[in-house]
């Protein structure tokens, strides 16, 4: 896809985000949401349109690569909140899901070293048997990243990993720049006076860390 076109894409991204988000209808796309597209290294339009739906959010998701044995099974995005799927030859449809929330919940995860710069990282496993079923939540400022694990099959250690190899995050101020310069300056990510993100929130906050 040559410059111009790829800029007609953003554009676009940007104006379905702008005018579906904002009115609390829903935005699919069938594209995966990946991290570096093109020439240029711009992010897909499914990660514009995350970023879109959450305007707090100061990181957004993005796939790095779709492994042998995964497919992308569709991405959700409306006011307030953002997901997409991953379907598994093994596990199943939707054996993984990746939401995007300006919160989340963290009362029984327990949190553990994070291997991102900047987002705190927790894990709660509700079941381990027939199905491995759990979350994996990443904390940060404006938002949270949660990748919910719907497993079948024998091997877990697969989708556990792809969860931290496949998937990545695109920061806001990267995604602001990119729409800006494709779309000629015309158009920014954000409208001019929006509020700067708050510190993300969980259902514990109270002056305390989460357990």
């Amino acid at each position: 896809m040559n410059a111009s076109r790829r800029s007609a894409a953003v554009l676009l991204a940007a104006a379905l985000a702008t005018a579906g988000c904002g009115t609390g209808s829903t935005s699919v796309s069938l594209e995966v949401p990946a991290c570096a597209t093109g020439d240029e290294d711009h992010a897909a339009n499914g990660v514009v349109l995350m970023a879109q739906a959450v305007p707090t959010a100061t990181w957004v998701p993005c796939v790095e690569s779709v492994p042998v044995g995964w497919s992308f099974a569709g991405l959700d995005a409306r006011r307030g909140s953002a997901r997409f799927w991953l379907d598994s030859d093994r596990d199943g449809a939707r054996a993984i899901e990746v939401r995007l929330t300006a919160d989340c919940d963290t009362r029984g995860a327990t949190e553990i070293p994070s291997e991102r710069d900047g987002l705190r990282r927790f894990e709660r496993v509700t079941q381990v048997t027939p199905q491995y079923l759990g979350r994996r939540l990443y904390l940060f400022p404006g938002g949270c990243l949660t990748i919910v694990f719907t497993l079948s099959g024998d091997n877990r250690g697969e989708p556990l990993a792809l969860a931290t190899q496949s998937l990545d995050v695109v920061s806001r101020e990267q995604l602001a720049t990119q729409v800006h310069e494709a779309s000629g300056e015309r158009l920014d990510l954000d409208p001019p006076d929006a509020d700067p993100p708050e510190a993300g929130r969980s259902a514990t906050d109270d002056g305390r860390d989460p357990p």
